[in-house]
């Protein structure tokens, strides 16, 4: 099948997209524009968990785990924090963003014909941020999913497990979580839901590794929401290594490739 090979290192785009962030400082702006709001609003939601939550949370644990109980406690209070931010921060602030780093993305790697199916683009803007004209239906990176929710919830108490309980909870939550960071490349490409589900399966091994990793670079304290954006990057660079492999659209040779990540 077209793209195995690349599927199987979804493992690393966070890590890529991380790097590519970095080193290109046209996507700074993106980040500026939501860094204070980003540091104040994890260092509040995290600072409140491990005061109210890490000792009773830690004394359950050690009921099961003895001395692990300490370590896995501080793993479950940043996942559970983790998630609170992106909940908090992807409704109120950052989705819009996510959406710009990726489409902007996609636009420095050639893939223009590829957004202007969902936004406008200017040309003439001076780097691929500039082009980002106004979107010409809903965008949304990631959608709201009340049932990972849930099964965030659900999966908690693995924890409970010695040594092997918080990274299992990792792998499923990353199960789920993995496929959301393409939901807007699925709505480039026109799928139906019937046609996401069958790509989403086929790659399922992919997006689990990939949304686990994603996951664990989100635990780092304060820096959630920067990992969060910088994952967006990845994601893209992935939708750009898969476009490739497969159907190479009108235009996407006009430019030299920004980005090269091989062997792949």
């Amino acid at each position: 099948m077209p793209g195995t090979a690349i599927t199987g290192t979804s493992w690393l785009y966070p890590f890529k997209g991380l790097y590519y962030f970095i080193t290109h400082p046209f996507l700074y702006p993106l980040l500026r524009a939501r860094l204070l709001p980003a540091v104040l609003l994890s260092t509040f939601v995290l600072g409140s968990l491990f005061f109210w939550t890490y000792l009773p949370q830690t004394a359950v644990l050690a009921l099961f785990q003895g001395p692990l109980a300490w370590v896995n406690g501080a793993f479950l209070v940043l996942g559970e924090g983790a998630a609170i931010v992106a909940l908090l921060f992807e409704a109120f602030f950052v989705d819009e963003t996510l959406v710009d780093v990726f489409d902007a993305v996609l636009i420095n790697e050639g893939l223009q014909g590829l957004v202007a199916t969902l936004r406008t683009i200017h040309s003439d803007g001076e780097n691929a941020v500039k082009q980002l004209g106004k979107p010409t239906t809903s965008a949304v990176y990631s959608p709201f999913s009340f049932r990972q929710i849930v099964e965030f919830i659900l999966f908690l108490p693995l924890n409970l497990i010695p040594v092997a309980g918080t990274p299992i909870f990792l792998i499923l939550t990353g199960y789920r979580a993995g496929p959301l960071h393409h939901w807007r490349y699925f709505k480039f490409l026109g799928f139906t839901q019937k046609e996401r589900i069958s790509y989403i399966k086929r790659r399922k091994l992919s997006y689990t590794w990939f949304g686990t990793i994603a996951l664990l670079l989100q635990l780092v304290p304060v820096l959630s929401m920067f990992f969060l954006l910088t994952t967006a990057a990845g994601s893209a660079l992935w939708v750009v290594k898969l476009e490739r492999a497969t159907r190479p659209r009108d235009g996407d040779s006009q430019r030299a490739p920004a980005y090269t990540d091989d062997p792949v």
